[in-house]
């Protein structure tokens, strides 16, 4: 019945995009189980910037990896556009991440022998989009994210702030709805996180893209439209 109606919901327009109904994720270590997620019941409004706060170890990154489809809950359902992604098959969830989604990490995951351009294709060489097309995009996004005078630029001739802001347009490349970020601030110094803290922002507005950030730093949390905070793999009650 839950599936049923949300699928009604996302005909309607009207859906979040994406929702957790009592999700639980475990799991087994030599010192027995251990519970990331307990019990989490949570939508995210399509075009909305949420921003999951909490402590190193609270399930921040558990939630989103549930969220992008890289992991599966032990118990409860995950839904994206009212889709129950436990019944895709794994052909139908890699394509969901490769057209409906983009994943920033802290870490930035960036190739290092592509340039920056490269780097922003690679999405799109995956979906098969014609050449040129890769070209002219990445470009374009290289220019949002004020970058395009280093497009030739490998990631060692970047600065962190700058291969952070690589990621996030690399991220963008398939024109995603969803964006998922993890601790997209966290090796970047207080001034280079707050360009990376507005450009999140402005992405959220101006490319129409909803964004669910896992982080510690509460200015992030400040300028997203809505914060819950999840401790010992538990949401908090405001």
């Amino acid at each position: 019945m839950i599936c049923a109606q949300r699928v009604v919901l996302v005909l309607n327009g009207s859906s979040p995009i994406v929702s957790f109904v009592d999700v639980t994720k475990t799991f087994e270590t030599q010192e027995g189980p251990v519970h990331a997620l307990e019990n989490i019941t949570l939508d995210v409004q399509s075009g909305e910037y949420l921003a999951i706060v909490g402590p190193s170890g609270s399930g921040k990154t558990t939630l989103l990896n549930l969220a992008g489809s890289l992991d599966y809950p032990s118990s409860g359902t995950v839904f994206f556009r009212g889709q129950n992604l436990a019944e895709l098959s794994r052909r139908e969830m890699a394509a969901l991440r490769r057209h409906e989604m983009g994943f920033v990490f802290q870490t930035w995951n960036l190739v290092k022998e592509l340039s920056a351009l490269d780097n922003i294709r690679l999405p799109m060489a995956f979906a098969r989009v014609p050449k040129q097309e890769q070209i002219t995009r990445a470009v374009e996004l290289l220019e949002l994210v004020d970058l395009a005078d280093r497009k030739d630029h490998p990631p060692d001739q970047l600065s962190g702030g700058q291969q952070q802001r690589v990621a996030i347009a690399r991220a963008l490349a398939n024109k995603p709805r969803l964006l998922l970020a993890d601790e997209p601030t966290g090796n970047l110094d207080e001034e280079t996180a707050q360009t990376i803290i507005n450009l999140l922002r402005q992405l959220n507005q101006t490319e129409n893209v909803t964004v669910l950030c896992a982080t510690h730093d509460l200015t992030l949390a400040d300028v997203a439209d809505r914060s819950v905070r999840i401790v010992e793999g538990r949401l908090q009650k405001e």
